[in-house]
């Protein structure tokens, strides 16, 4: 088999499995669906676990380099578009009550994933990595559910973004100190504090750039031909990407920070045009190659950790959602939504799990994420939808509502 044909072959597969993933994202917005849990789904049924059917070969082995670097690409365009989203202005102003909010909700999902992690039994790495990903919300599913559910303009939507924002900028800081640990490779507690301060330090000087940097980059970037505009702006975050992982920085954060020092420029908003068609096929890629690379049998040894970290995060994300609403003035029912809606989990939980599986940490964590993204990437949406009947559920039990309200309805 000559080298040309195992090429054409190669194209051919990437070209199979690009099929199935338009065909499974068809599937998911016919029925109204996060497309996440579909793709993560569709890699596990296929890839090298599936059956050969005649000339279409779905086990993707000679193309799951292939597939597994245009996913690669898919987290580093997740998280630039994330970063460009950041406005340092934004949360300053509607501060307070999202700073409040946002800890609550970190401090408390964060605290259960290590409890549930020490309850396990698992190693302390591992446990730090279960923490990240029960702590990390899903911000393309909570922004496609306020979209979907025309919730934007609901009393909480704010406070609901500013910690979904918050939450971003702890998961940022948890996988730079994360990356610094694992990727850092030090052994002793000074060499760890080394590799942590490193990332941090890293982190603050993209802050600088973003706030001191801008006339600087507004002229860089002061491109009319789109062509070269575009060439400029992702060569810059593949190189910056790459930079990254030189420092022991996951790429992904590189990513992150380099859409964060653009994200206060006259040029973001071109730059998130530009990204979101990329962001939203690599990023497909992404998901589909992380399904590729779960064995469907071994989800059975996944299936109760799994769902006892569910039932946790539901518990974390209500009664933080309430402590949030409340402090913050809303009403026990936008209160509730709130929990209800930062509730789904996706991207960002897989990313953390994959950074643990990358570091060749316990190979659990693959089929544990992709249980716990599968159930709760259907449960969020399911809930927000629900939200009316699960109040009406919490009223019966805890009385919110005033006496005199249920008379009136009872007449």
């Amino acid at each position: 088999m000559n080298g040309g044909h195992s090429m054409d072959h190669m194209i051919f597969e990437v070209g199979t499995a690009l099929i199935l993933i338009a065909i499974a994202s068809l599937l998911a917005s016919k029925l109204k669906f996060s497309i996440i849990p579909f793709l993560i789904v569709l890699g596990m049924l296929v890839g090298p676990h599936a059956p050969t059917i005649g000339i279409l070969d779905f086990t993707f082995i000679e193309s799951q380099e292939i597939i597994e670097f245009m996913g690669r690409i898919g987290v580093l365009f997740l998280l630039f578009y994330l970063g460009l989203e950041f406005s340092v202005p934004k949360l300053i102003k509607s501060g307070r009550n999202i700073v409040f909010g946002g800890t609550i909700y970190v401090i408390l999902n964060f605290a259960l994933g290590l409890a549930y992690g020490f309850f396990l039994q698992y190693p302390i790495y591992e446990t730090l990595i279960i923490a990240g990903m029960v702590s990390v919300s899903s911000t393309a599913i909570v922004a496609k559910v306020l979209v979907d559910l025309k919730r934007t303009g609901n009393s909480e939507t704010e406070l609901i973004l500013g910690m979904i924002l918050f939450d971003d900028i702890f998961l940022a800081v948890f996988l730079s100190v994360m990356s610094g640990l694992l990727l850092g490779g030090a052994t002793s507690v000074g060499g760890m504090i080394l590799s942590v301060a490193i990332s941090i330090g890293y982190m603050l000087l993209f802050f600088v750039i973003a706030r001191k940097g801008t006339k600087i980059l507004n002229k860089i970037l002061n491109i009319s031909s789109s062509e070269i505009f575009i060439i400029v702006v992702f060569s810059a975050l593949f190189f910056v990407a790459g930079f990254s992982e030189t420092l022991h920085v996951a790429e992904a954060i590189g990513a992150l920070l380099f859409g964060l020092a653009l994200s206060e420029t006259d040029h973001s908003k071109r730059i998130e045009k530009l990204v979101v068609p990329f962001r939203d096929f690599f990023g497909a890629v992404f998901f589909f190659s992380f399904g590729l690379g779960i064995d469907p049998l071994s989800l059975g040894t996944a299936l109760w950790p799994a769902l006892g970290a569910v039932f946790l995060t539901i518990l974390g994300n209500v009664i933080s959602g309430m402590i949030a609403g409340r402090k913050a003035g809303l009403s026990h029912k936008a209160s509730t939504n709130i929990g209800l809606t930062i509730m789904a989990r996706g991207e960002f939980t897989i990313i953390v799990a994959n950074m643990g599986i990358a570091a060749g940490l316990m190979p659990i964590l693959k089929p544990f994420s992709a249980m716990y993204v599968l159930i709760l990437a259907i449960l969020g949406p399911l809930f927000a939808k629900e939200s009316k009947y699960i109040y009406k559920g919490f009223d019966k039990i805890f009385k919110w509502s005033k006496p005199q309200e249920k008379v009136k309805n009872q007449v």
